[in-house]
C-alpha cells in the first residue's frame, strides 16, 4: 500500500468513528445541535439572522435518516445518500447548515490592484500553498485596500477550498487577506467543529469523492456554492473530535516515514532493471558473465586476422594506412603499448581492470573503421522524400537497440556510415549507441564504427554500451558536451575469442528477455 493511500484509510476509519472508541460519557452530537438550532432560533427571533427556508435538518428513527428541508418540508429517507454506518453518538449534517460558504472574487485588471505597500491587502493565490500542508502563513503578493469591495475578505481561522484545476483542497488560514474566485471560504460554526478535526474531515476521500461527483461533467473541475453545501458531514461528540485529532497526528508521523521508504524503493524498482542491465554488461566485458573455454582461438589470432584484413583493405585503397597503430600485449604482468615503429611504453596506469588471459586490449581505432560525421554541404538536406541517402544527424531517431528510419535524406551524402555497424553520439548527448543494418549518411553528431570482423559487432554493440559514462566524463563544451575523433579512437575496450563473444551475446539476450 502507498503511504498516501494509507493516509486516506486512517482518514476514512476516522470518518466513520473505527479510529478512537466512543465515550459513553461525552456529551452526544445531537444535544450539541439542538443547542444550536435554539441559539439560531433566538437570533432570528431578535432579527439578528434571516430564517433559511431551505435549511437541512437530518436526524435518524428506527435505525433510518431522514431529512427535512425548512419547517414545512415532510421528512424524506436519504439511506441511500448514507455512505457508511456512525456510532449512535454521532450525527450527520450538510455542509451548508452550519457553515457559511461562499466563492472569492478577483477585481480586474489585477495588475492595477497589485501593489508593495506595506499597508496593502494579503492577495492569496493557490501558488502561495504546498498541497499537503494544513495552513497558509503568508502571501507573496498585496492588492490596494480599494480592491477589498471587489473580492472577497477572509480572515485567519476560515478554511478556503481550491476550486480550480486541483479543486478540493483545504486549508487553514493564519493570516487575513482577500481571495479570488480560484476559492471558496468557509466559516464555520466553532460550537459544533473542532477546527483541526474539519480539516482532516476535508482532506478525506470521503469527502473529496462527493466534491467529484458534485463537479463531474464539467470540462473544468469546479464547485459550485449550492453543491458543496449539500455535502454529507459526520459529527462526532465534540471530545471525541478532539480525540481522533489527537490520533491522527500520532500515526502521521509514522505515514511519513513509510512514505519516506517507499519513495526509495520505488526509486530501488524503477532503478533496478537499469542497475541490473549495467552490471550484467560490466561483468560480461571483465570475463565473468560466461566461462572461458580454453579451446577457443585466443584474442591475440583474432588481432592478427584483423591486421591482415587492413593490410588488404590498405592495398584496394579503401582505406589508408594509420602510421601510428597500436598493438596493446601483456608481458610479465605489465601491459605495454608499442605505437607505429615506437618502442612500446608501459600502460599498466590506463588498464580499468583485468581480464582474462585469452582476451587482449585493444583501442577502438585497431579493432573498428571509425567515421566521424559531417553535414552535407549546402542545402541538399530534404525533409520527407525518398530521394537520396537518408541521413542521419544525432541521437532523434534512436531506438532501443536498431536505429529508427530517418525523416531526411540528402543528395550530396558527404560521411557514409555502412551497413551492420555501430553510430555513437559523440555530442549533445554523448556516448549514446545504436546498431544501423543499412547505408546512411551520418552529420556532425555521430560516428560511424565498423568492426573490421563482422561477426564481433553484437559484441562490440554491448560492450560500448559500458562507455556513456566514461565518454561523458571525456567531454567537452560549453554550449554542448562533444567527444573528439581521438578521444573515440584512443578507447581502450576488451576484446574476448571470437566464440566467447558469441557466448557472452546470447548470455545478454537470453537475461534481458527475461527483463
Amino acid at each position: 500500500m502507498k503511504a498516501e493511500d494509507l493516509k486516506n484509510s486512517i482518514l476514512q476509519l476516522a470518518m466513520e468513528g473505527k479510529l478512537v472508541p466512543q465515550d459513553p460519557n461525552d456529551e452526544p452530537a445531537s444535544v450539541l445541535l439542538e443547542r444550536i438550532r435554539e441559539e439560531k432560533e433566538k437570533l432570528i427571533k431578535e432579527k439578528k439572522i434571516k430564517r433559511n427556508n431551505k435549511e437541512s435538518f437530518i436526524f435518524r428513527k428506527n435505525g433510518h435518516f431522514y431529512e427535512k428541508i425548512g419547517k414545512k418540508g415532510e421528512p424524506v429517507c436519504i439511506d441511500n445518500e448514507i455512505p457508511f454506518k456512525i456510532p449512535d453518538s454521532w450525527e450527520c449534517v450538510r455542509l451548508g447548515a452550519f457553515s457559511e460558504i461562499a466563492r472569492g472574487g478577483s477585481p480586474r485588471p489585477i495588475k492595477q490592484y497589485i501593489t508593495e505597500d506595506s499597508n496593502g491587502i494579503n492577495w492569496i493565490k493557490i501558488g502561495d500553498t504546498i498541497k499537503g500542508d494544513k495552513y497558509i502563513y503568508s502571501t507573496r503578493e498585496k492588492i490596494k485596500p480599494e480592491g477589498i469591495k471587489k473580492s472577497r475578505y477572509v480572515e485567519e481561522g476560515d478554511f478556503l477550498l481550491t476550486n480550480s484545476m486541483s479543486f478540493g483542497r483545504p486549508y487553514i488560514l493564519k493570516t487575513n487577506g482577500c481571495i479570488h474566485d480560484g476559492w471558496l471560504v468557509i466559516k464555520l460554526n466553532e460550537d459544533l467543529f473542532y477546527q483541526d478535526f474539519m480539516f482532516y474531515l476535508l482532506s478525506s476521500n470521503f469527502i473529496f469523492e462527493q466534491f467529484s461527483k458534485l463537479s463531474a461533467g464539467s470540462a473544468v473541475k469546479n464547485l459550485k456554492i449550492d453543491s458543496v453545501k449539500k455535502v454529507f458531514v459526520p459529527i462526532p461528540p465534540l471530545n471525541e473530535q478532539k480525540l481522533i485529532v489527537k490520533k491522527i497526528e500520532e500515526i502521521l508521523p509514522f505515514i511519513t516515514e513509510y512514505s519516506k521508504y517507499q519513495e526509495q524503493l520505488d526509486k530501488l524498482d524503477s532503478e533496478f532493471p537499469d542497475r541490473l542491465k549495467s552490471s550484467i554488461l560490466h561483468d560480461a566485458i571483465q570475463g565473468k558473465l560466461v566461462p572461458q573455454d580454453y579451446n577457443d582461438e585466443p584474442s591475440s589470432i583474432l588481432l592478427e586476422r584483423i591486421r591482415d584484413k587492413k593490410e588488404r583493405l590498405i592495398k584496394e585503397k579503401k582505406i589508408k594506412r594509420n602510421k601510428n597503430e597500436s598493438f596493446i600485449f601483456k608481458e610479465n604482468n605489465h601491459y605495454y603499448e608499442k605505437i607505429g615503429n615506437n618502442e612500446p611504453i608501459c600502460i599498466d596506469d590506463e588498464i580499468p581492470f583485468e581480464i582474462p588471459n585469452s582476451w587482449i586490449w585493444s583501442r577502438l581505432n585497431s579493432f573498428t573503421n571509425i567515421v566521424m560525421g559531417q553535414s552535407p554541404k549546402g542545402e541538399s538536406v530534404i525533409e520527407s522524400t525518398n530521394e537520396g541517402m537518408e541521413f542521419h544527424q544525432g541521437k532523434i531517431f534512436f531506438g532501443d537497440k536498431f536505429l529508427e528510419k530517418s525523416n531526411k535524406t540528402t543528395l550530396k551524402p558527404s560521411k557514409i556510415s555502412p551497413p551492420n555497424s555501430i553510430l555513437l553520439c559523440v555530442r549533445a548527448p554523448v556516448g549514446k549507441i545504436n546498431l544501423c543494418d543499412r547505408e546512411i549518411c551520418v552529420g556532425r553528431g555521430l560516428a560511424s564504427l565498423k568492426p573490421y570482423i563482422n561477426e564481433s559487432l553484437n559484441y562490440l554493440y554491448y560492450a560500448l554500451l559500458n562507455y556513456e559514462k566514461e565518454f561523458t566524463k571525456k567531454s567537452t563544451g560549453s554550449t554542448f558536451k562533444a567527444i573528439t575523433k581521438t578521444i573515440v579512437e584512443n578507447e581502450l575496450i576488451p576484446i574476448p575469442p571470437l566464440k566467447e563473444q558469441e557466448r557472452i551475446v546470447k548470455k545478454i539476450e537470453d537475461i534481458l528477455d527475461l527483463m
